[in-house]
Parts: C-alpha cells; sequence; structure tokens
C-alpha cells in the first residue's frame, strides 16, 4: 500500500469531521486577520514615514 500523500493527510487530520473543520477555518482566519492587520499597519507607517 502506498504512503498517503499530503493532501490525503491534511483531509484526515483537518477537514474530515465537522468540529475540527470549523476550528480549522477559525484559527486560519484568526491567524490571516493578525497577519494582514500587521501587513497593512507596516505599509501604513512605511508610507507616512517623515510626514
Amino acid at each position: 500500500m502506498a504512503a498517503p500523500t499530503f493532501t490525503a493527510r491534511l483531509y484526515s487530520l483537518l477537514f474530515r469531521r465537522t468540529s475540527t473543520f470549523a476550528l480549522t477555518i477559525a484559527v486560519g482566519a484568526l491567524f490571516f486577520e493578525r497577519a494582514f492587520d500587521q501587513g497593512a499597519d507596516a505599509i501604513y507607517e512605511h508610507i507616512n514615514e517623515g510626514m
């Protein structure tokens, strides 16, 4: 039997059950929001430095 692929392992670990799927989405949204906010702040500060 062949070793499971990355996508098969990802599916079995995170997306197979509804509860873990919802938790994965919530945690992903939290990390994305924080990264996007910090990136936007850095761009804003860079554009407005020296004013």
